[in-house]
């Protein structure tokens, strides 16, 4: 549901056993500000659930208010135990526009809205801005809600994790990283068997349905991303007639969630040996391996004094890269393995800018043997829980992965072959699967094309590391009415990616219901590697033209908006793709 290349950036995503990294350094105080619980109130809609809305406690959250909902563990018994789920909001900056609420789910799994909308609320269009309240939320199970916690305090989970690579390199390690997970699943089970067997996408979707009654919404408007997606079509098919106006960015293919869509195994018995992981089924290794080859070629052409890595051509890049891993499987450069250097990679390509400048720079240095801070070093303040168990908490209760970890190594042999070393991490981010304890008692398996009161708009980058634009297409096609809009580019997600051309379609979508014409493509707002701000290149948007390859669109003559503000700490990767987080 989420991507450090230098010093300054810090990804998101990663291996679940990797995470505590991001997390610690992000969820903070972000607990909410006041308790809500059944009954009428603000907006309380249906009389289900009232939020009592107050200011937000932390400093990141300034300008936003926070509530508690308190809602069933088990929809299908709604007089036993409840839990609680962090809410955050932003007004509408103008209230006299003011023509509704929009809900934001960032991805993950396991990506706290109370941390993720006041990181990625700029983003949004001004319009949005303008006329709708915003509103995100902890997913049951995840961060400030009523969260899974398999260990006593941030300082023991955050110990148990930091002794676990990325991935594992070597059948030793292979091991070691498998009779881990497996002691962590034996923590999650003793801690709240009965959580872990309700944290699934389609309990999520019901809790947003009651979150839409709360604010007095009759139908739901919503954008997700990456992970929030599969959020969006769960919703759009369990609550038809409240689908009001949803935009998914960044696909998740529904199918290939559930189980379908992956290549066998070969010579194998059927069962168990033929499965694929979650992530060699949705495609997430090619995607990979695809927009690492665009990077490469982009830092080719471009001079050094826009890519560092560059050797001079797309090929002689391409050379330098494959001889760099080569070195770093042999030996490592001081902290950085050859498995934190490819997870760093990986991550570092969900966000052209300025993710791929930092990939780069990353890169050069190990090429130069310039000194880098190691990998996850912590920026001081108090420990937070990390909260890595929480992604695989959703995905391995409702995704099926192989049940052997004996499995993963071969996944992990033709995946490779398939898509090069950022396949490593594809495949054994799912291997704490093979042991998780609990299944999804109540999940959402289909149909996936019952018709919404409104069509649904679908957005894809043609290039996604993490969520191929197959998956979109996939998505449109499996969905009972939607329409596709593809924006020529790259990394995962139009939000983290901008785009002026997306963000019109978008905004005159919701505000309208107008969808785009078929076959509308959009292209960014500024290339990859591109010069400072302030060059007409590099700021200038592209319109759109149905049907119109991204080099045949003509440039606006002003710029619709300034060059995205930088990065920070949330480089919606998490949009973090599906991804569990990490270090």
């Amino acid at each position: 549901m989420p991507w450090t290349a230098t010093a300054t950036r810090i990804p998101l995503t990663r291996t679940a056993g990797a995470a505590a990294g991001a997390l610690i350094l992000l969820l903070g105080a972000v607990g909410p500000a006041s308790a809500g619980g059944p009954g009428g109130g603000d907006g309380g809609g249906d009389g289900g659930v009232v939020l009592r809305w107050q200011d937000c406690p932390d400093v990141a959250q300034t300008g936003f208010e926070c509530a508690t909902a308190n809602v069933p563990l088990d929809h299908t018994r709604p007089k036993d135990r409840t839990i609680e789920l962090a809410v955050i909001r932003h007004r509408a900056a103008a209230p006299e526009k003011r023509v509704g609420t929009l809900f934001f789910n960032p991805g993950g799994p396991g990506s706290p809205g109370t941390v993720g909308l006041p990181r990625l609320y700029d983003r949004f269009p001004a319009e949005l801005r303008d006329r709708y309240d915003i509103v995100s939320w902890d997913p049951r199970g995840v961060g400030e809600s009523t969260a899974v916690r398999c260990f006593d305090t941030a300082e023991e989970a955050a110990a148990w994790q930091t002794k676990l690579p990325p991935f594992p390199v070597g059948e030793r390690e292979q091991q070691a990283f498998a009779a881990a997970y497996a002691d962590l699943a034996k923590r999650c089970e003793q801690r709240d068997p009965h959580l872990l067997r309700h944290v699934s996408t389609a309990d999520t979707a019901r809790d947003l349905d009651l979150l839409r009654a709360a604010v007095g919404e009759e139908q739901l408007r919503y954008w997700g991303v990456s992970y929030g997606t599969l959020l969006g079509a769960t919703y759009a098919n369990l609550f038809p007639e409240r689908a009001g106006r949803l935009v998914l960015d960044g696909n998740v293919d529904p199918l290939a969630w559930l189980g379908e869509g992956g290549t066998p195994g070969k010579g194998h018995a059927a069962g168990e040996s033929e499965e694929v992981n979650t992530f060699l089924r949705l495609g997430s290794h090619l995607g990979s391996a695809d927009t690492l080859a665009q990077f490469l070629d982009h830092c080719g052409r471009a001079p050094v004094t826009g890519c560092v890595f560059s050797a001079g051509t797309p090929a002689a890049t391409r050379d330098k890269y494959d001889t760099l891993m080569r070195r770093l499987a042999e030996r490592p450069a001081g902290d950085w393995t050859y498995a934190r250097a490819v997870s760093e990679v990986r991550g570092g390509l969900y966000t052209v800018h300025p993710g791929w400048t930092g990939v780069a720079d990353l890169l050069e240095s190990l090429w130069s043997g310039r000194p880098l801070l190691a990998p996850g070093v912590p920026t001081g303040g108090p420990a937070h829980y990390p909260g890595f168990e929480q992604p695989l908490a959703v995905m391995c209760a409702e995704s099926p992965n192989p049940r052997s970890p004996l499995r993963y190594p071969e996944l992990e042999r033709r995946a490779v072959a398939e898509a090069g070393e950022l396949a490593h991490w594809w495949v054994w981010a799912n291997e704490p699967c093979a042991t998780w304890p609990a299944r999804a008692a109540d999940p959402y398996t289909g149909p996936w094309d019952r018709a919404t009161a409104h069509p649904v708009l679908v957005v894809n980058t043609t290039h996604d590391p993490s969520t191929p634009y197959r998956a979109a297409q996939h998505m449109v096609e499996e969905l009972g009415d939607a329409r596709l809009l593809t924006l020529d580019g790259y990394g995962h997600t139009a939000l983290d990616n901008p785009s002026a051309c997306v963000g019109r379609h978008v905004v005159r979508y919701f505000l309208t219901g107008a969808l785009p014409p078929k076959g509308a493509r959009c292209t960014q707002d500024l290339p990859p590697f591109a010069p400072p701000a302030g060059a007409p290149s590099a700021s200038e948007p592209m319109r759109a033209q149905a049907g119109t390859p991204a080099g045949g669109l003509p440039r606006a003559t002003t710029p619709d908006r300034p060059l995205p503000a930088p990065y920070g700490a949330w480089p919606l990767e998490v949009v973090e793709g599906l991804l569990p987080p990490r270090a």
